[in-house]
């Protein structure tokens, strides 16, 4: 068994653990569509997902003609209204996770999620899986500065009790904030990476989760 320092291993969510990109593309072109915009194609969603559910909307406004005219405050509620009630119809953990995640439980290593998704929106979607067992800690915006503002991944530690940590993530927002927390940090590159994976700035890249326990080790 191979062994690893760390007492915390920390994970973004979005484009991590889950590819949650059929369901946060449903809820986009919902609110799209709302606006009298053409659908953004399933390829291009996971470029617009990243540092949070409004950010994802101003990028696909962006992309379709612009924010003018637009209230987008009303249109944010529509799309977090669309999402939370169909938050789970094509999310599914990416392969390989399960598993991993019962190799580091087993090594008696915390588990916790650090997202920029709302916090209410987090535990829903992980209560519905039936994920939340698995998790010390689950924190999402709303309670600290949003990745790549360090305080969640420090709020992360102080919550498990301290000791070593590392995180997990898929985006420049997961592993500048890891940076801030003086955390190494894992980029995974089959998620919603927003620069080539090997540029995100990670200790160590990933291309499945069979290979993260391994990396780990190494760290």
């Amino acid at each position: 068994m191979a062994n690893i320092r760390f007492d915390i291993v920390g994970f973004d969510l979005d484009g991590t653990l889950l590819d949650t990109s059929g369901d946060l593309g449903a809820a986009v072109n919902h609110a799209l569509g709302l606006a009298g915009r053409e659908p953004v194609p399933h390829a291009a969603i996971s470029g617009l997902i990243g540092g949070g559910a409004r950010l994802m909307l101003e990028r696909a406004l962006t992309l379709t003609g612009g924010a003018e005219g637009i209230d987008q405050d009303a249109l944010f509620a529509q799309l977090l209204s669309f999402y939370e009630a169909n938050i789970a119809v094509h999310t599914a953990l990416y392969p390989g996770a399960a598993a991993m995640l019962d190799a580091l439980a087993a090594r008696g290593i915390k588990l916790a999620v650090v997202t920029n998704k709302r916090e209410p929106m987090a535990r829903l979607l992980f209560g519905t899986l039936g994920l939340t067992p698995r998790f010390a800690c689950i924190i999402g915006a709303g309670r600290y500065p949003l990745k790549p503002a360090p305080d969640a991944l420090h709020a992360m530690v102080a919550e498990l009790g301290g000791g070593a940590a590392a995180f997990v993530g898929d985006t420049t927002f997961d592993t500048g904030a890891a940076r801030a927390a003086g955390l190494p940090s894992v980029a995974v590159s089959f998620g919603f990476c927003d620069a080539l994976p090997h540029q995100l700035g990670a200790d160590a890249v990933i291309d499945h989760f069979d290979e993260l326990v391994p990396a780990l080790a190494r760290l």
